[in-house]
């Protein structure tokens, strides 16, 4: 039986305790067998300075996931050519890991754009997407519940996290005390380097 891995993109920077919810949420409560955070790369033609290098990223995934045994980091789109579109990064995964069974994880969010992603219908016609709820307005084009009944899209009731890594690196700035949203090795690593200040 191929192990359902469900992919969470994402640039985490930094990751906090709201990522780490969704993806046991989705592990314990979803058919899935394990989550992989997809660590995202600095795009090279965009200069994003409150960006921190890819393998710092990286690194605070591992530790973040060290004690979870059903998540795991990936850095499999740093090899990649940029930029990174989903749908190559898909067929990599596949052909590096054909015992696995690949499905995205995405926010409400996401979902209402996927539609501008490149190749989607490629995406919805090959995988399953498991969607977490988000507090966000307006329809969503590919919404179950909206008239188009998509077997893949998988609406899955999980906590509504309302935290975001930009509200924590503006918080790091302003020297407020933000430990509370990190898992606590995260915290230290962030502490050390004196990242975001």
């Amino acid at each position: 039986m191929a192990k359902k891995t469900g992919l969470y993109f994402g640039t985490f920077n930094p990751i906090h305790v709201g990522h780490l919810i969704i993806a046991n949420h989705m592990v314990e409560f979803s058919d899935l067998d394990e989550v992989w955070f997809v660590v995202t790369p600095h795009n090279p033609h965009k200069k994003k300075k409150t960006l921190l290098e890819d393998h710092h990223r990286l690194a605070m995934v591992r530790i973040a996931v060290e004690e979870y045994p059903k998540l795991q980091a990936s850095n499999v789109e740093f090899d990649l050519p940029q930029p990174n579109y989903t749908v190559n990064t898909l067929v990599h995964l596949e052909e590096k890991y054909p015992e696995k069974n690949f499905s995205l994880i995405m926010g409400e969010d996401n979902l209402k754009s996927l539609h501008k992603w490149k190749n989607y219908e490629v995406i919805l016609e090959r995988y399953s997407i498991y969607v977490y709820p988000r507090i966000s307005e307006g329809n969503t084009p590919l919404h179950p519940s909206r008239g188009e009944k998509l077997p893949q899209i998988k609406i899955v009731d999980a906590p509504i996290i309302e935290l975001s890594s930009t509200f924590i690196r503006k918080g790091i700035k302003a020297g407020k005390n933000i430990r509370p949203m990190l898992p606590a090795e995260v915290w230290t690593y962030l502490d050390e380097m004196n990242f975001y200040k």
